[in-house]
């Protein structure tokens, strides 16, 4: 098992965060289980294919949201049904052997396993099932599925209790840190797991920490991040990336700091020119690490425009030397601790 970072008495996290506790034996690493019903039990399809199983570890979560109605219904038959229409999905419409996601969490907090043998290997903790719900991290991150569209409202508190628990097991089982929970919007151009949900991991990271009897020190329940940019946004942020899209040869129009149709069209050709997985207009988690390119001081570029707008409106110290990818989430204002950027070898999902 690789365990990164391990010292006595703690983890210490690149950013300066911090960990104080035990990580593996003793009493910190204490998380209950939840109740997880496995495929059989919610009665799943035989799945089409031999899941791949990897000899490694997981090394994050990713949160996700069903992006499906806010059902009232909250019992064990309308989750069980939920399960079956999301396999359903992903088989007969994506084309693919089973569920997508590792593990699904109803409204009314029921816990279900996704796709088969997830449930087995984590109870292991030892080995990676292969997962198909996040381009470029299905090998190296364990898949949750939320019930829900948290757009505009918060989960319901049973299913918040139910993530909380479970992202707490998956950690004690793998030896994954606290910190690691993420968004899928941190690495596809998506919005999911919505505005709501995505904005309370931090919270879920520090709750999950303590459910371990781990503390966050330095500020690392925060990660960096990219900003989610689409249509009808307005801002410096709006003007930086518009640059930067011109700098792409994208487009050629001026910035206006008005995410328009214009700048819509001009992330899609941007998108199709980088394979993104999605061509939608989302500026997101997959297409902001390219788009925003290591840029040096005094080159001229549009590139450099984009950075001195940013740091002009935030009242930095003017642009640094050289602008990385850290320097550029600072001046986007979406700066926190690294991110851990692993991803796996597959590209597309299956």
């Amino acid at each position: 098992m690789s365990r990164r970072g391990i010292l006595l008495g703690g983890l210490a996290l690149a950013g300066g965060g911090v960990f104080s506790g035990a990580l593996s034996g003793g009493t910190a690493w204490a998380a209950d289980s939840p109740l997880i019903t496995d495929c059989n039990g919610w009665g799943a399809r035989p799945n089409s294919d031999i899941v791949e199983i990897w000899n490694q570890r997981p090394v994050k979560i990713i949160v996700h949201h069903t992006a499906s109605a806010n059902v009232e219904n909250y019992s064990q038959d309308a989750a069980f049904g939920l399960a079956r229409s999301i396999q359903n999905f992903h088989m007969d419409g994506r084309g693919w052997l089973d569920t997508g996601q590792h593990f699904t969490i109803s409204r009314g907090g029921f816990v279900m396993e996704g796709r088969h043998r997830s449930l087995e290997v984590l109870r292991i903790g030892q080995r990676a099932v292969e997962g198909a719900h996040c381009v470029g991290q299905n090998i190296v991150a364990v898949g949750i599925e939320n019930e829900g569209l948290y757009t505009d409202v918060d989960p319901p508190q049973a299913l918040w209790d139910r993530l909380r628990q479970m992202c707490a097991y998956i950690c004690q089982q793998y030896g994954i840190a606290p910190t690691e929970l993420y968004g899928h919007r941190d690495f596809n151009n998506t919005a999911c797991p919505g505005d709501r949900l995505y904005g309370q991991l931090p919270r879920l990271r520090t709750e999950v920490a303590g459910a371990l009897g781990i503390g966050l020190e330095g500020g690392a329940a925060r990660k960096a991040s990219w900003p989610l940019l689409r249509r009808g946004d307005r801002g410096v942020v709006v003007q930086a990336a518009q640059y930067l899209l011109r700098d792409a040869r994208a487009t050629e129009a001026a910035p206006t700091g008005v995410f328009d149709v214009e700048t819509d069209a001009a992330v899609r050709r941007f998108q199709v020119a980088h394979g993104a997985a999605k061509v939608n207009g989302l500026l997101g988690g997959q297409s902001w690490p390219v788009l925003a390119r290591t840029v040096a001081r005094g080159e001229g570029s549009d590139a450099e425009r984009a950075a001195a707008t940013l740091a002009a409106a935030r009242g930095a110290e003017g642009v640094p030397n050289v602008v990385t990818a850290p320097d550029w989430q600072r001046l986007l204002g979406t700066g926190g601790a690294p991110m851990n950027t692993t991803a796996d070898p597959l590209g597309p999902p299956r």
